[in-house]
């Protein structure tokens, strides 16, 4: 059946087929041959270049009229320049930003990616700040948003975009500090339901560590450095991100010709993140002669991370490795900046920086610490104590998916996995497919040789727990042509049965594994896999814990009114968390605010609940399926107990939310979808609702396919999909492609939210490739010729 999203695709398609393309002619300064930028009817641009630096200044030129606000508030942020156009609430932010900068030698920073990436970024930011000349100069109006917020644009050099590190999501951190707070609460052993450890391992406090000693507040310049920016009608302050763990991470598949339909690979890839508007991805075709690529970055970086380029088709999930531990230190009470080291005193590394501050006539000054491990993050020299992060963000080649400039133009397997061999973060699944017909996988990624701990909680930093340096690429796992004819990562533990995890340790706290075992299930049942069966898995709102935990609920009896009805629901239920499911409203709710808290009150000392929360759901579930001692004398009654009480308070939650009668619930009624402008908060409100996307029911949830995260408080999609790919490879023009709300920043652009009811009803665009096909869809023309 046509869902509303292809009826109003289809109508799109026949109506602007009539319209022919706008075109537009400008001399640019900085160009060097002439091109023309090419936007389709979803606002897509196809950059023709007459060579490879043009193509990649014209990729900087054309985000920045499309992104100009949203890439120049990601460079203010990232390297500490906020409070020079928002004012002094800003400063501990930039302090933080400045801490977890790159630092190091840029000439090995530059060779860690390759050849061609400095030049290429340099083109890149060329393009950026022509656009930005032309801002100044009066040829291009400033865009509303920077009225609105009171700044002004800045021009970049190449060195910020490969500075920048705190949007790397290097993990554990914050769990290692967690651990350890349970730990003092009420020992280790309370931790059991804090995340779920895989493989099986027992860590134990690192020799030499208080965990008593770790303050609540630790992370404060940690959490500073990696949070968002968030504008609130009394001025701007820090978004925290606001999301579990588990909505970071992603879906991908490649699938073997011998497996599909039509005898050609096809490799789809769905990265999750927070969502924001504009979209966190940025869709972009760019060719000049002997360089091709079409696919999805991150809108201020040079070349894309996701898609194809006529040959190799590649993407990306999220591969839990552990980047990062907090290293913990005891300092000299006469010189707090000493710290015990190898034996001995050792000195930490001080630099004063300024920091401009908008309305403030002299910069203030801010002293930065770093030991030999990273940057101080929090000291009490009255307590002879200071704490750093040690990361992967400290080393050459760790700039967040710019390795992609590396495996991008690959043509073979063996070029894709050796332009992977200095990818640095975040550590990634890379998924391959060419037109010979072969597919791959690769883990790649720093990961430290952790010698004598397991990274699961703070270490001392007196010189007893070093990195080793890092594993090599062919000591992560990878495969090529595996004998299932597919392979596919959600984030979850995917290393072999026989990987020598104990001596590695790559990482022990993974994602929820539901998603991918939906996906496996439904590859393994397709011997030959469809387009359409492809984007169907990709939107499948499945949720496949849904088995384990009714099947806990198989022997309940009961005479309670409530609670049968709510049995009848649950028993009744598809597993697919649909938009108009009733069973799938009760479900998401019991199992997401109501069981985990039932279980981690039976199951968990009272001194460490808090620290622990509502538990990790694997953990949860591996409880409840083997109930012990944990939770009472009698666990299999205890379980029953928990099981029952908070499905019960599940039922009256939905009930008070959508009525007495679970015959008209529905999930689309309380799970909906809305994206607004971080500037929305400072517009008049008239213009409010122009920086919204408009709010629609949606199905999912984290743990199906079709990721959809919520908020607990009010059931908001706030994490998912930001950008949805299904490649045919071979035939590119069947591609399709999503992104949400739209291509462009801009909330008076047409493109500013023409995709999110397409993208919210689990539906595609095409995505262009041949210039038959661009010049069919395309919507406008802009002639580009160097300027005199």
């Amino acid at each position: 059946m046509k869902t509303v999203a292809s009826a109003l695709l289809a109508t799109l398609v026949s109506t602007s087929a009539l319209a022919a393309p706008r075109e537009e002619a400008r001399t640019l300064a900085g160009l060097e041959k002439p091109a023309e930028i090419r936007v389709d009817r979803w606002g897509i641009a196809h950059i023709y270049a007459g060579d490879v630096r043009d193509a990649f200044f014209l990729q900087g030129y054309n985000v920045a009229g499309d992104r100009l606000w949203q890439i120049d508030l990601w460079r203010k942020r990232g390297l500490g320049l906020l409070a020079k156009d928002f004012g002094p609430s800003y400063v501990a932010q930039d302090r933080a930003a400045r801490l977890f900068l790159y630092r190091g030698d840029m000439d090995r920073e530059w060779a860690a990616y390759g050849p061609g990436a400095k030049d290429n970024t340099e083109a890149f930011v060329a393009g950026v700040n022509a656009y930005v000349t032309e801002i100044r100069s009066g040829k291009r109006p400033l865009p509303a948003e920077f009225k609105l917020a009171g700044s002004t644009p800045d021009l970049w050099s190449a060195q910020d975009v490969v500075r920048i590190r705190s949007h790397g999501l290097t993990r554990n951190v914050p769990n290692e500090v967690g651990r350890a707070k349970i730990a003092c609460a009420a020992g280790l052993e309370a931790a059991k339901l804090y995340r779920h450890i895989e493989p099986k391992w027992e860590t134990k406090i690192p020799e030499g560590l208080d965990p008593c000693g770790i303050p609540d507040d630790v992370l404060a310049d940690y959490q500073l450095a990696t949070s968002g920016v968030k504008f609130t009608g009394a001025g701007p302050k820090t978004a925290m991100l606001e999301i579990p763990p588990d909505a970071i991470g992603s879906n991908n598949w490649t699938v073997a010709a011998s497996r599909t339909a039509t005898g050609r690979p096809i490799l789809a890839n769905d990265p999750h993140r927070e969502h924001s508007a504009p979209s966190l991805r940025y869709i972009v075709h760019m060719e000049a002669p002997g360089f091709s690529v079409i696919g999805a970055g991150e809108p201020a970086l040079p070349g894309v991370s996701i898609g194809h380029n006529g040959t190799v088709a590649f993407g990306l999930t999220i591969f839990p490795a552990d980047q990062e531990d907090l290293y913990v230190y005891e300092t000299d009470a006469k010189s707090p900046t000493r710290y015990r080291y190898d034996g001995g005193w050792a000195d930490m590394t001080t630099v004063t920086e300024d920091i401009a501050v908008k309305g403030e006539a002299v910069p203030r000054k801010v002293e930065l610490a770093f030991t030999r491990h990273g940057p101080v993050i929090y000291a009490v020299p009255a307590k002879g104590r200071a704490f750093a992060v040690r990361s992967v963000w400290a080393e050459p080649g760790t700039s967040a998916y710019f390795g992609s400039m590396g495996y991008m133009t690959a043509k073979t397997w063996e070029g894709f996995k050796g332009a992977l061999a200095d990818w640095g973060a975040p550590s990634e699944n890379q998924v391959y497919a060419d037109t010979k017909g072969d597919i791959g996988w690769v883990a790649a990624g720093k990961v430290p040789r952790r010698a004598n701990w397991d990274g699961l909680l703070p270490v001392p930093g007196d010189g007893r727990y070093e990195w080793k340096g890092f594993l090599k690429l062919d000591e992560l796992p990878s495969a090529h042509n595996p004998a299932s004819g597919w392979f596919a990562s959600a984030n979850q533990m995917n290393l072999p049965a026989d990987y020598p995890y104990a001596e590695r340790k790559v990482g022990f706290e993974w994602s929820n594994p539901s998603r991918m075992q939906r996906i496996a299930e439904v590859l393994a049942a397709k011997p030959k896999l469809t387009l359409a069966d492809a984007k169907a898995l990709q939107t499948d709102p499945y949720d496949i814990t849904s088995r384990r935990m009714l099947a806990l609920l198989a022997g309940v009896k009961t005479t309670d009114p409530k609670l049968a009805s709510a049995l009848t629901l649950l028993r009744g239920w598809d597993h697919r968390t649909a938009a108009d499911s009733p069973g799938a409203a009760l479900y998401e709710v019991w199992v997401t605010k109501h069981l985990g808290k039932a279980t981690v009150a039976r199951a968990v000392p009272q001194a460490a609940r808090a620290a622990v929360g509502n538990g990790d759901l694997p953990a949860v579930m591996a409880l409840l399926e083997a109930p012990d001692a944990t939770l009472g004398a009698d666990p299999a009654k205890a379980r029953d107990e928990v099981l029952t009480a908070s499905l019960l308070a599940a039922y009256d939650e939905v009930a008070a939310r959508l009525g007495p009668q679970p015959n008209t619930w529905a999930w689309g009624k309380l799970h909906q979808a809305r994206f607004d402008h971080a500037l929305s908060p400072l517009a008049p409100a008239p213009d409010r609702e122009a920086m919204s996307s408009g709010t629609l029911p949606m199905a999912g949830t984290s743990l199906s396919p079709l990721a959809a995260t919520w908020r607990p408080d009010d059931y908001r999609v706030i994490a998912g999909a930001s950008f949805r790919m299904v490649l045919d490879v071979g035939a590119w023009d069947n591609s399709v492609a999503i992104n949400t709300p739209g291509q462009s920043g801009g909330p008076g652009s047409a493109h500013y939210r023409d995709l999110f009811p397409i993208w919210a009803k689990g539906d595609y665009v095409p995505l262009s490739y041949s210039r038959k096909a661009v010049e069919a869809a395309t919507e406008s023309v802009l002639k580009l010729t160097p300027a005199p």
